[in-house]
């Protein structure tokens, strides 16, 4: 990042910091455990601390970080349970916004969602050159925002980006990754054909299978250490 970063416009410097920072505890570059230290992120980043403890305050009151006496602000450990909990969440809200979206479906919205149709489909058929947790988060923003509902989104957008890491750890699962791709393909055609039923059924399944996914990684890992 280096010297990208000035303090022209504080605003916009808070919120690339928090995101930077959040970025890298999601896609592990900071595990659970790690120090974050004021100092060293903003060297890292050539700024000053101030951004770096307003965005370090605004992660920790999600969840992501936590401070503990004597050594600071660390990465939080999640646990299963949570993440559980955050997937029940996640499908109710998420059959909600593909039901608005099939409500609220017009011309523009559609031809987006019959793009990415098209773009599903052929990263389907180039399953070794993609990466298919970008192009989750890319087809996430897609259906939250075709909600057309500002605090439903917003509420979205911050259950996706607390469970991003872990629907990774679900991908771990062979096949996994493809199977999800396929799920959102068929969501995103039942919301084109103004099916809303057969979305919201599809979305609950979709949200089950990544949760079952997760389950058996943990499992996995954990019998791998003992």
């Amino acid at each position: 990042m280096g010297n990208d970063w000035t303090e022209e416009n504080l605003i916009s410097i808070r919120e690339r910091v928090y995101l930077y920072i959040k970025d890298l505890i999601l896609d592990g570059e900071f595990k659970t455990g790690d120090r974050l230290v004021e100092r060293e992120l903003a060297e890292r980043l050539n700024i000053s601390r101030t951004p770096i403890r307003e965005a370090l305050f605004r992660l920790e009151s999600q969840g992501f970080v936590k401070t503990v006496p004597r050594k600071g602000v660390i990465v939080a450990d999640i646990s299963e349970k949570e993440i559980i909990e955050v997937f029940t969440i996640l499908s109710s809200l998420e059959v909600l916004a593909v039901k608005l979206a099939v409500q609220k479906l017009d011309d523009e919205t559609k031809r987006k969602f019959t793009s990415c149709i098209k773009k599903v489909e052929k990263c389907l058929q180039n399953k070794n050159e993609v990466d298919f947790s970008d192009l989750h988060s890319e087809l996430n923003y897609l259906l939250y925002s075709s909600a057309k509902n500002t605090k439903l989104y917003e509420i979205l957008s911050g259950l996706s980006d607390y469970i991003r890491a872990f629907a990774k750890k679900g991908y771990q699962k062979a096949g996994r990754a493809e199977q999800s791709m396929e799920e959102h393909l068929k969501i995103m055609e039942a919301i084109v054909n103004k099916e809303s039923d057969m979305s919201e059924y599809l979305t609950k399944i979709h949200i089950e299978n990544s949760k079952k996914a997760y389950v058996e990684a943990v499992k996995k890992s954990e019998e791998k250490k003992r």
